[in-house]
């Protein structure tokens, strides 16, 4: 298979990987609580999918790295991922759900990692082209984004299960042309002990600070606008803006980072992102000000992510990068991420816009952190 045939079916299987989380991330808050869970179950089985990434990545990429095996452990993840969520049409109670949560999402992050790792090194020295393909995921996020709040206003939060089951149909169709090209990885080498008292430990921390500042924006968005009198449509349209503002931001980021540096770049996006949730907090009944709010998204994810991808890709080598992105993954959106949800969770029903008002805080605390990486490590060689 062509270098060029594979970058699409990579494109394809980011379409459908985020196009799930479009259907499962914005609006499980609604699905559960249709279901008649309280705010604090919501918000720890929301955690839950964070959660998994704390350890499951690292397991997967444990194998990954070992083995060469990427494109198989992504077929797998997809397989098992699509069986296991078939425990979601079961309307279960609380414990049952906490089970179900965590069986189908550590099979899920499988894949991520590994599609990230394919993808770069598909790419080679091209790696400006990143940005293309991984607006496929945000183009997935998007149209589901949009799709599922109007057919939650038509048929109620119970067809969320039928959308994200079809979605991962369409997943386990994508990944399987994908070709076993495993890479030598040169077992006999002795392996250098990861340094996380340099660049690495300063990129990880704030990492997870600014991953615990989004928790109420995963987690609770949609409920936000929801209870602020807005409809799930119309929640979803919003997100949709935000989604279209990172497509536009990972067309724009190579550029971005070639010229003014990552790490830069970094400390604009957090202190950015520090504002844009004091806008949730006390703008949210405006359009004008949820929509700069929306459109900030640009930058806490679109931006910080391509930087972020990009710097694990330089740091690991070969034989580590599957742990690299993983130890990404686990660490931001695993720990931060869970933790982020969790706490919100338990401070939503008292006081909603408490909640925003910390991720701020935890936000502005990350790009402090952005400070402590050095000058060397601003700038990735892109071309």
């Amino acid at each position: 298979m062509s270098a060029e045939v594979q970058l699409r079916w990579l494109g394809a299987c980011y379409f459908f990987f985020f196009a799930i989380l479009g259907v499962m991330v914005p609006y499980l808050g609604v699905f559960f609580e249709s279901r008649g869970f309280s705010a604090a179950e919501i918000g720890f089985l929301l955690a839950i999918l964070m959660a998994t990434r704390i350890v499951a990545p690292n397991l997967w990429a444990m194998v990954a790295d070992k083995t060469g095996m990427r494109s198989e452990l992504i077929k797998i993840g997809a397989g098992a991922g699509a069986l296991t969520y078939l425990s979601f049409f079961y309307p279960g109670a609380f414990w049952y759900m906490v089970v179900s949560l965590t069986v189908y999402t550590f099979f899920w992050n499988a894949i991520l990692a590994q599609l990230e790792v394919i993808t770069l090194e598909t790419l080679g020295d091209k790696p400006q082209r990143y940005g293309v393909i991984r607006s496929f995921g945000s183009l997935g996020y998007i149209v589901l984004v949009v799709a599922t709040g109007f057919a939650i206003g038509q048929w109620g939060p119970e067809v969320l299960p039928y959308l994200g089951m079809g979605l991962f149909a369409g997943m386990l169709a994508a990944c399987l042309p994908l070709p076993a090209n495993r890479q030598q990885l040169g077992t006999g080498k002795t392996k250098v002990p990861i340094k996380f008292a340099g660049p690495i430990g300063w990129f990880l921390a704030s990492a997870i600070l600014l991953q615990m500042s989004a928790g109420p924006f995963y987690g609770f968005f949609v409920l936000y606008l929801k209870n602020a009198g807005y409809s799930e449509a119309t929640a979803g349209l919003f997100v949709a803006l935000g989604v279209i503002a990172e497509i536009i931001m990972f067309m724009l980021a190579p550029r971005l980072l070639g010229r003014y540096g990552l790490k830069s770049l970094l400390f604009i996006s957090t202190l950015l992102t520090a504002a844009r949730w004091l806008m949730m907090a006390w703008g949210v009944e405006s359009l004008m000000w949820l929509s700069i709010s929306q459109l900030l998204h640009a930058f806490t994810f679109g931006l910080v992510h391509a930087a972020s991808i990009q710097f694990i890709h330089q740091q690991f080598d070969v034989s580590r990068r599957s742990t690299g992105q993983a130890l990404y993954a686990s660490l931001s959106f695993g720990v931060g991420g869970a933790i982020g949800t969790w706490a919100c969770g338990l401070i939503y029903s008292h006081n909603p816009s408490l909640c925003w008002v910390l991720a701020a805080l935890f936000a502005f605390i990350s790009a402090l952190m952005v400070l402590a990486l050095p000058a060397k490590a601003a700038k990735p060689a892109l071309s």
